[in-house]
């Protein structure tokens, strides 16, 4: 049977639901998530249990670590991933194609250690000169897949300043921003909301004009579920007012459909 949501924001939650007419039993479910969207996710996993009655097991990872355990045999019922992510595990048969639904999306911006000079980065020129006059610079390493380094990557080859920049990047080993914090970088790259949660980093602003590279995230079914009612149940309720509400308030945009 559906739990009946009790409480003023649960029970809005709830009658949203009911609305675009949900009805699905219990149950657990699996969902797989790319790091970007970390942050709401777990603002988000009790608010859906409580509107949907169904709990979640949330397993975060990078994107490409994701479309790995994928291909290797890993199930979920949901997955959320760049678009671009999503895209390839449709056309391989792992993802639900009817089910595809943009979330929401981001930005790649630039911070520093709180309280430190922020500096120009307001066009490209001005960045370019930024990240030459930085002693170090940390982004994720491109080979590990993430959105943000890949594309970080290519903004330095546009920039005409990839050779240059090498020996001046330190690839994050373990907890993003760290490398910063402890000063062996003046600068940390990385999607706008990843940054914002870094205590002690303050961020600087968005990569200038079309340096800039909007990332679509998207969840969709997984073929191989059995939970179909309650999937999607989970992606429909990624689409209301309540959580377009958390995904503003964690530094990103809802995704136009």
């Amino acid at each position: 049977m559906q739990r009946r949501a009790l409480g003023g924001a649960v029970q809005v939650g709830f009658m949203l639901l009911l609305v675009v007419g949900i009805r699905a039993e219990a149950a657990a479910l699996k969902v797989l998530s790319a790091i970007g969207m970390q942050v709401v996710m777990e603002d988000l996993g009790p608010q859906c249990e409580r509107a949907t009655g169904h709990t979640l097991a949330l397993t975060i990872d990078s994107t490409e670590r994701v479309v790995k355990r994928v291909h290797g045999g890993e199930t979920a019922d949901v997955i959320i991933l760049p678009r671009q992510g999503i895209d390839g595990l449709v056309k391989d048969g792992k993802a639900a194609a009817g089910t595809v639904t943009a979330i929401a999306q981001s930005g790649i911006g630039l911070a520093v250690r709180q309280g430190a000079p922020k500096p120009d980065i307001a066009s490209p020129d001005a960045l370019k000169r930024t990240l030459l006059a930085a002693k170090a610079i940390t982004y994720n390493n491109p080979e590990s897949g993430a959105a943000s380094g890949v594309h970080f990557a290519k903004v330095l080859e546009r920039l005409g300043i990839a050779d240059a920049m090498k020996p001046k990047t330190v690839f994050p080993k373990a907890g993003f921003g760290r490398e910063v914090l402890n000063g062996d970088a003046d600068i940390a790259i990385n999607q706008i909301q990843v940054l914002m949660t870094v205590p002690g980093l303050e961020v600087v602003g968005p990569l200038p004009g079309d340096l800039q590279n909007t990332i679509v995230f998207a969840a969709a079914m997984m073929d191989s579920t059995t939970n179909r009612d309650a999937a999607q149940a989970l992606i429909q309720f990624l689409r209301t007012p309540e959580v377009a509400a958390v995904i503003k308030a964690k530094g990103m945009e809802p995704a136009t459909p």
